[in-house]
């Protein structure tokens, strides 16, 4: 009995000792990583932009500018959203655009004009906010206050708004469309109920950015093994959005002269007309 009593405490010892060598065990990032998949994944680090055709001025016979509203929230427009921590290389088109701007590959202009530029040291202010909680002992009562810094959450991006301009090239008869701008718009709480009110930050040039957006990569909801970028969901244009305005003479957005139903029927007017023009050129 006593030589049983001493072996179950011998093993009991050795699997503390065991389990703690496991917990103390620093770990160590393989440097060479076996093969997550069954082929060697392509390099999307190493992609370019798909080069735009070129183009002069006497070729466009037709132009119209369009500011669209991306909403992040549409099942379409997922890929754009998520995820909302990067995971496996992949980010959301928020964090991509915010790395970028930390970074100063990109850089973020006050208006859709971009003429003025507005440098990171002076958005960082704006981005990452300082609040003031208040301090509670162990009996609930506030015994002080003290500032906490909030860094900015690029979750909160669920929509953006893009400029573009569609134009018909005559040279080779074709309509098409060149997205110049994105503009975030970030989702703030407001009011005792809790409403979200839209807050728009500032504008990114879009043909700056290509670079970028060619060598981040999306999730593809249809097929894991075609691997797309950023870029080929705009040049592709996978995602879903609604006309906001179109270049006129009043310089008015769309729901300042229509509301709820007409709104959403003057947006499908402009984008029939848009399709209609190449349409009309062509006699059957």
């Amino acid at each position: 009995m006593k030589n049983l009593f001493i072996s179950l405490s011998l093993i009991l010892f050795m699997s503390v000792s065991v389990y703690s060598q496991k917990e103390t065990t620093p770990t160590k990032t393989n440097s060479n990583p076996p093969l997550d998949g069954v082929y060697e994944p392509n390099q999307i680090s190493n992609r370019e932009p798909i080069p735009w055709t070129s183009l002069v001025k006497k070729d466009v016979m037709w132009e119209k500018r369009i500011w669209r509203e991306l909403d992040l929230r549409q099942k379409i427009n997922f890929p754009l959203y998520f995820p909302v921590e990067k995971v496996r290389g992949r980010a959301s088109l928020m964090q991509i655009l915010y790395d970028g701007l930390r970074e100063g590959t990109i850089h973020a202009y006050e208006d859709d004009d971009f003429l003025v530029e507005l440098p990171y040291s002076v958005l960082e202010k704006t981005l990452n906010t300082v609040d003031t909680v208040p301090v509670f002992d162990s009996l609930g009562q506030i015994t002080g206050m003290q500032s906490v810094s909030r860094e900015f959450d690029p979750s909160k991006i669920k929509r953006f708004r893009m400029k573009e301009v569609w134009f018909f090239d005559k040279q080779k008869s074709i309509l098409d469309v060149r997205i110049l701008g994105l503009l975030p718009v970030q989702m703030v709480n407001k009011g005792e109920e809790g409403e979200e009110f839209a807050q728009t930050m500032f504008w990114f040039y879009f043909p700056e950015c290509r670079n970028l957006f060619a060598k981040k990569p999306v999730f593809n909801v249809w097929n894991d093994a075609e691997v797309k970028s950023f870029d080929d969901i705009f040049w592709k244009r996978m995602f879903a959005s609604y006309i906001t305005k179109e270049n006129n003479v009043y310089e008015r957005v769309i729901k300042q002269y229509a509301k709820d139903l007409d709104a959403l029927l003057e947006s499908e007017r402009i984008h029939d007309y848009i399709f209609n023009y190449e349409q009309d050129l062509w006699e059957y």
